[in-house]
């Protein structure tokens, strides 16, 4: 009899993501079997209680998913886990702490795809202002953008100190340069949208955080992308199906919206997580892999589309 697929998923939370559950069986993997309120002291004795039970052969259907609700955390446990394995004793990882990784992923490719489209442009040289910048999804959008050479402004609407002592927390731990800026009121608001070139819009579910009167206020916006699906939408004019869309009320700037980014973002985590599942070799797979997927994904679509 062939061994299972087992997929061991560890969370600091009190229960594993429903989400991720259902995305790891469409994927193939045949038992899942979830771990809470995992803490980074104990992710090296779970580690190797998944792998040598199964021996050399056994490790080839055995991966690890790393859930949660915190970025940075996800992404030391996702080191402590592999730090934990030795050969042949390896097995596959993958981190995507409340989808944060394959989200954000999903959302920059987006933004880089209508850049190149409708402005012939990509990221590098511009500046980009993500709003709800100390979410997880907010800081990791950041990172990605800075890496592919954008002038990055976490904004968060608890004020300049917290921003920036998040940005430098973020930047530090990916080794990248980002900046905090505050956007506790629409006078702030409005200083950060008059520099941003892209806005990325990552704030709660039902928080609009450029209001339709703050969109004169952002002259030099080229793309606003928004992954709020609730009502009302997080950039004013940015619909939820948007997909490269013009933005009412903008001097030229084109809306991606939630749906649009989450077809994506989903694109991305059913493929790393059968490539996690049917690699014959070991993965650890992080958010830079997921951008790289989305980036795929995006290129093949543009592929089709062109005929």
């Amino acid at each position: 009899m062939e061994r299972p697929y087992i997929l061991h998923m560890f969370t600091p939370g009190k229960q594993m993501s429903p989400f991720d559950v259902n995305m790891a069986a469409d994927a193939g993997y045949q038992v899942l079997a979830p771990y809470c309120e995992v803490d980074l002291a104990n992710v090296t004795a779970l580690t190797q209680d998944a792998i040598f039970s199964r021996g050399p052969k056994g490790v080839t259907r055995t991966g690890i998913f790393i859930g949660g609700r915190d970025a940075l955390l996800a992404a030391d446990m996702l080191k402590q886990s592999a730090a934990a394995m030795f050969k042949p004793f390896v097995v596959s990882l993958m981190a995507d702490p409340s989808g944060a990784y394959t989200t954000a992923a999903a959302m920059v490719a987006c933004v880089e795809a209508a850049l190149k489209k409708h402005h012939q442009c990509g990221l590098d040289g511009l500046r980009v202002l993500v709003m709800g910048g100390l979410g997880p999804v907010g800081r990791i959008a950041g990172v990605l953008a800075a890496q592919a050479g954008a002038q990055v402004s976490l904004s968060s609407r608890s004020g300049v100190d917290l921003a920036e002592e998040g940005a430098h927390e973020t930047g530090t731990r990916f080794g990248v340069t980002l900046h905090g800026v505050s956007g506790k009121n629409k006078e702030l608001v409005r200083q950060s949208l008059a520099e941003a070139d892209v806005v990325l819009t990552c704030a709660a579910a039902g928080v609009q955080v450029v209001a339709p009167d703050d969109l004169p206020f952002a002259p030099k916006v080229k793309v606003a992308a928004d992954v709020n699906a609730v009502a009302p939408e997080g950039f004013a004019g940015v619909g939820v199906m948007d997909d490269g869309k013009p933005v009412a009320g903008t001097q030229g700037a084109v809306g991606i919206g939630a749906l649009a980014i989450g077809n994506v973002k989903y694109q991305t985590q059913h493929r790393l997580l059968v490539r996690m599942r049917e690699s014959e070799k070991a993965v650890s797979l992080s958010f830079g892999d997921a951008f790289e997927t989305a980036r795929a994904y995006l290129a093949e679509q543009a592929a089709k589309a062109a005929g």
